[in-house]
């Protein structure tokens, strides 16, 4: 069994990318070709914005929206600590500070409750995660961002596809960030990522930024870096945008028969602070991509051999929040992050993919619920 499954994907779309690939090769045009506009068009109408500037990769995508709101040293920029770690990564890399505030313990996002209490004079963003493909509470956290005349980037290198009360993810503030690493929900077969706005004025710096800085060839106006996408890696995306309105529809449905199944076996959905098997909360106003399905087990460890022994691959995002990595020791901290600190020991992510069978699901589920009983009994 395949924790993701992209040789599936491909023989669905092999002709297609092959014929795309072959177009590529013919023009010579690798870096900015047609294609890549043609993504940009596509990808910023299936979102629902005026400007899409696609980039190298999804860490990338941060970065420079960053350099487009003119962020820097001494800045601060709240987000979560529990997330991987190119969120607070870009951050610092400009000089800034990342402001860890803890997350809901439900949905495991930043929590919108802790966000002004975090706040200094120096705060210049807010940069939430939607995370395993569902986004944060988003209007709640534009709306106090609005309130502090603060921009909010939101990170969604998991959420691309998902909808917030019939919105998309990369839509639901100043700048969206996503990624096409080939593991996402749409993903490149190598780096890729975007950002998305409404705004003319960051588009346009974006587009200089991920060029050297330039706005016409040899004429610099600002500092920037090299962080085009590459044509071929366009080619395969709009190859996967013809099927990816199809595995949103197989990942939510997927996602859900995941928690139907766990939850006839006697799994909690979303309760928090419990010691069982507990799986993902979804709210009502959430379509989630589901990026990862990722439950929570007791004994975490002892349930993943169990499950290696099965043949069941499993990954834990994430094991330890970023506030605790060594390297942002130094960074300001929003008071103390027990809910990410709890979660992180506990998470557990199983196979998701749009082409997961349901035999495999089964599969999947029973050797879930054989190793936490076991681990439970011999607890």
């Amino acid at each position: 069994m395949q924790f993701i499954d992209l040789k599936t994907q491909y023989t669905r779309i092999e002709k297609d990318v092959r014929a795309r690939m072959d177009a590529v090769l013919g023009h010579g045009q690798f870096i900015m070709g047609p294609e890549v506009q043609e993504l940009e068009e596509r990808l910023a109408d299936f979102v629902g914005v005026k400007h899409c500037v696609s980039l190298s990769s999804g860490t990338d995508a941060l970065l420079v929206a960053m350099m487009a709101l003119e962020i820097g040293r001494g800045d601060e920029v709240i987000t979560t600590p529990f997330t991987f770690i190119a969120t607070g990564e870009m951050i610092a890399l400009l000089g800034a500070r990342p402001v860890f505030v803890d997350i809901d313990p439900v949905t495991y996002t930043i929590d919108p409750e802790r966000l002004e209490a975090a706040m200094t004079g120096r705060t210049r963003a807010i940069m939430p995660v939607s995370l395993y493909g569902q986004c944060a509470n988003m209007d709640a956290i534009d709306e106090i961002a609005r309130r502090h005349n603060l921009p909010v980037i939101e990170d969604a290198a998991q959420s691309f596809g998902a909808l917030y009360k019939g919105r998309r993810s990369c839509g639901l503030s100043q700048i969206g960030c996503t990624s096409f690493f080939p593991a996402k929900p749409l993903g490149a077969y190598g780096d890729g990522g975007a950002c998305f706005t409404d705004d003319e004025g960051l588009a346009k710096a974006m587009r200089e930024i991920r060029n050297h800085g330039q706005d016409r060839r040899y004429h610099h106006p600002r500092l920037g870096i090299n962080g085009r996408l590459d044509t071929l890696q366009a080619a395969i995306l709009l190859s996967k945008m013809d099927i990816f309105p199809d595995e949103v529809e197989a990942r939510s449905r997927l996602g859900s028969r995941y928690s139907d199944l766990l939850q006839e076996r006697g799994a909690v959905s979303s309760a928090v602070g419990g010691s069982g098997l507990l799986t993902p909360y979804v709210g009502p106003e959430n379509l989630s991509v589901y990026a990862q399905y990722t439950i929570q087990v007791p004994n975490r460890d002892a349930v993943v051999k169990q499950l290696q022994d099965s043949g069941i691959p499993t990954a834990v995002h994430y094991p330890v929040p970023l506030n605790d990595q060594p390297v942002f020791h130094v960074a300001t901290q929003a008071g103390s992050t027990p809910v990410s600190a709890s979660i992180a020991e506990r998470v557990l992510s199983l196979p998701m993919h749009p082409y997961l069978s349901e035999e495999a699901q089964v599969e999947v589920v029973d050797a879930v619920v054989r190793a936490v009983e076991a681990v439970s009994g011999d607890a």
